[in-house]
């Protein structure tokens, strides 16, 4: 096969990209495992929280501050907080982080404890978080993605500062 110097140079040039093609793909593939438990965010970045509902209560933004209202008729709040903790309370599930659960840990959800919904600026529905206990671990489980994040006793009391967790 006889081939110009303008014809080896296209072949160099497309075998070169072939090859960064292939160890692209196996660069990511290698280094990035699927599997692995990762470190998520709750809420997506950069979410603008327009309520969040309870079971018993409801914490909606008005202008720039908060307020809560009891959901049940002559219920008393579990929680009273002020137009500061609500807004401490808000900016938490916004910026924590909890580790991603991945499938190869069992997760058998009962009842949930609790849940927490989040209506959030541009999107059409809800956000649907349940709180799980299995043994001596806390899960949320994210009920539009199915995803499974681990938290501890700590971080779930300050989720849910409503929920009584004796």
């Amino acid at each position: 096969m006889q081939l110009g110097r303008k014809g080896w140079n296209n072949v160099i040039i497309f075998s070169m990209l072939i090859m960064i093609f292939f160890l692209n793909g196996w660069h990511k593939q290698l280094f990035s495992s699927a599997n692995e438990p990762s470190l998520q965010a709750i809420l997506p970045t950069q979410s603008f929280v327009l309520t969040l509902k309870f079971v018993d209560q409801k914490i909606e933004r008005i202008g720039t501050s908060w307020r809560t209202t009891v959901l049940q008729d002559n219920a008393p709040l579990t929680w009273q907080a002020s137009e500061q903790q609500l807004g401490e309370l808000i900016n938490h599930w916004q910026s924590t982080e909890l580790m991603n659960i991945n499938e190869s840990v069992v997760f058998n959800p009962k009842a949930p404890l609790s849940v927490a919904t989040f209506e959030l600026a541009g999107e059409s529905f809800p956000w649907v978080y349940l709180l799980y206990k299995d043994d001596a671990s806390y899960y949320l489980l994210e009920k539009n993605s199915q995803r499974v994040l681990a938290l501890d006793i700590a971080t779930a009391k300050q989720l849910f500062p409503s929920f009584d967790f004796s």
